[in-house]
């Protein structure tokens, strides 16, 4: 059992360096964000690798109140918002607690799955919550680049 517990102190130990991401508001409007986390990326430009499913973690907190909220995710290339499907794109189903209230903090938690047949390209990664009225709860935008 020595080994589980050293493996499991080395792994709290990173969890706890682990850094936030920099990341890009794009146009945040009914919403402040706190953090972006997307794990596991060591470095940035994030390496996605294909056929990998990455962790994403957002704290934010509402100016506003909504019944709901709707992720929506692109790949931007050449200034040109390609949409990326995610399995989930309710909020409310991914950590967020709704109806959301406005001067509340959330985590918003969701999965960006990589699939095998995307191409290996360097691109940017921007992530929409919209909420009630289609306005952005947050926005953030981060460098990729997909891997074999």
């Amino acid at each position: 059992t020595v080994p589980l517990a050293l493996a499991l102190l080395l792994a709290l130990t990173a969890a706890a360096f682990a850094e936030p991401l920099r990341f890009l508001d794009c146009g945040s409007k009914d919403g402040s964000i706190q953090e972006v986390n997307v794990s596991p990326c060591p470095t940035q430009p994030c390496q996605l690798h294909k056929g990998t499913s990455y962790s994403i973690n957002v704290t934010f907190s509402s100016k506003i109140e909504s019944q709901g909220s709707q992720a929506k995710v692109y790949g931007e290339m050449l200034h040109v918002d390609i949409p990326f499907p995610i399995p989930e794109p309710d909020g409310c189903k991914s950590g967020i607690q709704c109806p959301i209230q406005k001067g509340h903090s959330y985590s918003y938690l969701n999965k960006l799955p990589v699939k095998s047949e995307y191409p290996s390209i360097k691109l940017i990664v921007k992530w929409v919550l919209v909420d009630d009225q289609d306005q952005m709860l947050f926005c953030w935008k981060i460098p990729v680049q997909i891997t074999s």
